[in-house]
Order: C-alpha cells, then structure tokens, then sequence
C-alpha cells in the first residue's frame, strides 16, 4: 500500500511540464543525505482513488505531469496508479506520468511513463542539477528513452 507523505505542484522536476510531485513514504533506499528523510518512514495518507481524484480534481487543467517521488517498495502499484491517471486523465488532458525511483537500474515497470529518473542521490555527486550527479532522468521517445539529464545544467539566462 502506497503512501502518500506530502505532494506539491512544482515546475523544476520535469522540464517544461507543471508537475503534481507526489512523496510516497516507506522509502527502502535510505540514501545518506536525503533531501526528505523523512519519507523513509511509514507516514502519510493512503493513496486511493478519492485522494488522487481529490488532488488532480483541485488542480485542473494546470497539472501537465503527475510524478511519483519514490514507491521503490511497491513499483507494481506505482506503475498500477501511473496506468490509473492515464485511464482517467490522459483522453481528456494529455496528462504526462513520471516515476523518480532511488535504484541504480531502470525499473522493469516503465509502461505507462513518460519519465523516469533512477539513481540514489549522493550527496557528494550531487542532484539532478549538478553535472557531476550520477543520476539520470530519461524522456521517453516512442519506445526508447532519451536522456534528458543536462537539460537541468543549463543557465536560467539562455
């Protein structure tokens, strides 16, 4: 069961998308220097179909991306509620699915998504907008996925 600690809309997380971030507790991955440690504990409101139609129904039209902020112990139901929002949303919307999962490797549930990043954070490597992160944040294109991770190094200024 999918938990749901903390949620905001958000425009740095997915690039040129108003993304729904939605931090899902109970985090296996325990990475030293975790901006949100907290979410490694059991806390948060069960995920249902009430308060995910709550938050989408809040937030309209303005919501381009719905993006799960780990679920890295239970990706068959993250990959379950990305299919949900694309039943529900993606006809009437276009609504976009991402996945930001902790693991070294791309998950083996990609269907529904349209961005996955993988990788723990390492604090010395820094986060997605360091070019020295060893994470990655792939766009998918078709049936491949394309790495878009240096679109976060670019100055705000270009």
């Amino acid at each position: 069961m999918l938990k749901v600690a903390s949620f905001d809309v958000v425009f740095q997380e997915i690039p040129g998308e108003v993304t729904l971030a939605l931090n899902l507790s109970n985090c296996p991955c325990h990475c030293p220097g975790c901006h949100s440690p907290h979410l490694a504990e059991d806390i948060g409101e069960e995920l249902t179909e009430s308060l995910m139609n709550g938050l989408l129904g809040r937030y309209g039209s303005m919501i381009t991306c719905v993006c799960f902020m780990g679920g890295d112990q239970a990706p068959e139901e993250v990959e379950q509620w990305a299919e949900y929002i694309k039943r529900i949303r993606n006809q009437e919307s276009g609504i976009k699915t991402a996945w930001y999962s902790g693991r070294m490797n791309m998950p083996s549930v990609t269907g529904p998504f349209d961005y996955i990043k993988i990788g723990p954070y390492v604090e010395s490597l820094g986060g997605l907008k360091s070019p020295t992160t060893n994470q990655r944040l792939y766009k998918r294109e078709g049936e491949n996925w394309q790495n878009i991770t240096a679109s976060f190094w670019r100055s705000n200024f270009e």
